[in-house]
């Protein structure tokens, strides 16, 4: 079956103040609605300054409570696409929007949900709630750090929830203004009796290694910061195979057979045939660049799926994936920035 257009137009609706420096944008896909899970994002598509951009941001809304569509965006210094949003986009703008992808999902469980956010990263976290207090009856409990009063995103909404939850919604608003940066110290006396819990955690770099290293444990930890590695057991030891890195643990990912015989990558990008050389370990987007193409992608680091193409001939092992899910890699689909040939010979087109 044909997957949707990577990306579609999609008009803004409305554009909710939610802070100081942070907008909600209400979107309307111009042709098919966008399937997601509550904790996915898209990626926008956007011109600044003659270059074309992709920026990954979260969903705010949730498919089991929401009828509208919305990504919430802050502004930060420098952001080339988030400043331009937040300066130029107006209701009855349109944009180019993405197909949902990631996994930061909720699994299925009923054990407690412990969710940590830094500033914008209370954006996943309020959709994985909202989601969980819909569809299950699992109680949740939220640790929100921001800068100052004026920075908080969602104070209404969240009070709202806990005022439709009182007994299985908990949120702490933390002000770094008034009580200095959250300790371990402090995420263990919040995460409490609920170590078997599952822990999400968006924000800061630094704010989410922090935690990763403080929670207790044993629960699952889910890290977004479009790298996240798979849920770990904190206390547990890592198999052979596996890489620690800041308090979660990744699988090395298997090297991709040796190809010793003389190949070929052949790239398809708007109707457009090129044909290069096969190079040992060359990413497949690093060959369609190499064939002077200007192939769509924006992490490059096997989070967003902007790069996705589809194989039509021949076989490739991508080193990371937190994008595709497995049926979308049964049908060929492949994350270019990560995909690297096992076969002598590949084709691969961006078109389908």
């Amino acid at each position: 079956m044909a997957r949707p257009p990577m990306f579609q137009r999609a008009t803004v609706t409305r554009i909710v103040k939610e802070s100081v420096d942070a907008r909600t944008f209400v979107l309307a896909p111009h042709d098919t609605p966008i399937e997601y899970r509550a904790g996915q994002f898209c990626t926008f598509r956007v011109a600044v300054d003659g270059r074309e951009l992709f920026r990954s941001y979260s969903m705010s809304s949730a498919p089991e409570t929401d009828t509208e569509f919305m990504t919430t965006v802050k502004r930060v210094p420098g952001g080339a696409v988030s400043n331009w949003m937040h300066d130029n986009l107006a209701e009855g703008d349109v944009v180019e929007i993405s197909q949902a992808a990631g996994r930061f999902c909720l699994r299925d469980t009923d054990v407690p949900l412990l969710g940590f956010s830094g500033g914008s990263g209370i954006t996943p976290i309020i959709s994985l709630a909202k989601s969980a207090l819909a569809t299950t009856s699992r109680k949740v409990r939220l640790l929100c750090a921001d800068r100052d009063q004026p920075s908080m995103i969602f104070e209404q909404a969240l009070a709202d929830l806990v005022r439709q939850y009182p007994d299985r919604l908990e949120v702490t608003r933390h002000l770094d203004a008034v009580g200095g940066f959250l300790t371990p110290d402090a995420i263990r006396e919040f995460a409490g009796v609920d170590g078997h819990a599952d822990s999400y955690i968006c924000g800061p770099e630094p704010f989410m290694e922090m935690i990763e290293l403080a929670l207790p444990g044993p629960g699952l930890i889910y890290s977004e910061r479009f790298g996240a590695a798979p849920p770990v057991i904190p206390g547990e030891e890592p198999d052979a195979d596996t890489v620690k890195t800041a308090g979660t643990t990744t699988a090395t990912p298997p090297p991709a057979p040796a190809v010793t015989e003389e190949g070929t990558v052949t790239i398809i990008l708007n109707r457009k045939k090129k044909t290069v050389p096969r190079k040992d370990g060359e990413t497949l987007l690093e060959s369609a660049r190499r064939a002077t193409l200007s192939p769509p992608f924006s992490c490059e680091a096997g989070n967003c799926a902007t790069c996705m193409g589809k194989i039509l001939d021949g076989k490739a092992t991508m080193r990371q994936n937190n994008a595709l899910a497995d049926d979308e890699i049964e049908d060929g689909y492949i994350l270019t920035c990560q995909g690297v040939p096992d076969s002598a010979s590949i084709t691969v087109t961006y078109d389908e």
